[in-house]
C-alpha cells in the first residue's frame, strides 16, 4: 500500500475509557497487519510531553486559560511536525487520544473561551489537516467522573466541578452534530464488551473503505 494512512482520533471526556478502547482498536490494526503509530495529545513527543507535564501539574499558581490554550496548541505543533505528518505521508495510520476537538471542548466548552480563537488558531497550527474519523465515547457525567475519581491521584483537569465536565460533554456532542460524516458517537455507559465490539466493527469498515482506495504515487 502506497496511499496515506488514515489519521484516527478517540475523543471523550473524563472516565469513558479511552484508553482500553484504544488499546482494542491497536490490537485489532496489529490483526489486520495496519502499520500504525499510537499517540496521545497533549503530548506524542519528548518536547510535547514535556508541555503536557506542565499543563497536568497541579500547582498554587492558576494557569491562565490563554496559557492553557496557548500550550495545547505548542503542543500540538511540534506533535504534527514530528510525528502525526512524517507517519501519515509513510502510509501509516495514527491513531491519537485527543487532539484539537478536545481543545473545542476543554478550553471552548470548559474554560468559555471564545470559539473563534480557537478555530483561527487551528488553521494557524494544521492548516486543512483533519482527522479522518473521530469515536467519541460518550458518557453520563457522574458515570465518568465516579470510574475517573476511583483511580486514585488526579490531575490538574480531574479536578474540576462537574458543570465543567457538563460543558465539556456538550460541546463533545455539538462537535458530533457538526461533523457528522467525520464523527461516530459510542454509548460508553454500556458493557466494555458492547463498546469494544462497536470500535472494532467501526476500525473494519474503515480498513475496507481504506483498502479499496486507489494507490498514490
Amino acid at each position: 500500500m502506497s496511499h496515506k494512512g488514515l489519521f484516527i482520533t478517540i475523543e471523550g471526556g473524563e472516565g469513558v475509557g479511552k484508553s482500553t478502547n484504544i488499546q482494542t482498536l491497536c490490537d485489532y490494526l496489529k490483526q489486520q497487519q495496519i502499520s500504525f503509530t499510537l499517540t496521545r495529545e497533549p503530548g506524542g513527543t519528548p518536547l510535547a510531553e514535556d508541555i503536557r507535564s506542565l499543563l497536568l501539574a497541579v500547582r498554587s499558581e492558576k494557569l491562565h486559560a490563554t496559557a492553557e490554550l496557548l500550550l495545547m496548541f505548542a503542543a500540538r505543533a511540534q506533535h504534527l511536525a514530528e510525528k502525526i505528518q512524517p507517519a501519515l505521508m509513510a502510509g501509516q495510520w495514527v491513531v491519537c487520544d485527543r487532539f484539537t476537538d478536545a481543545t473545542f471542548a476543554y478550553q471552548s466548552g470548559g474554560r468559555g473561551l471564545e470559539w473563534k480563537i480557537i478555530e483561527q488558531l487551528q488553521y494557524i497550527v494544521q492548516g486543512q489537516l483533519q482527522p479522518d474519523h473521530t469515536i467519541l465515547l460518550d458518557a453520563q457525567v457522574a458515570t465518568g467522573i465516579q470510574r475517573a475519581r476511583g483511580r486514585g491521584d488526579l490531575d490538574r483537569f480531574e479536578r474540576e466541578d462537574l458543570a465543567f465536565f457538563q460543558r465539556v460533554r456538550d460541546t463533545y456532542l455539538r462537535l458530533a452534530k457538526q461533523h457528522n460524516t467525520r464523527y461516530a458517537v459510542v454509548n460508553a455507559e454500556r458493557s466494555l464488551v458492547q463498546v469494544e465490539a462497536d470500535v472494532i466493527k467501526l476500525t473494519q469498515q474503515w480498513i475496507n473503505h481504506w483498502r479499496e482506495q486507489p494507490d498514490s504515487d
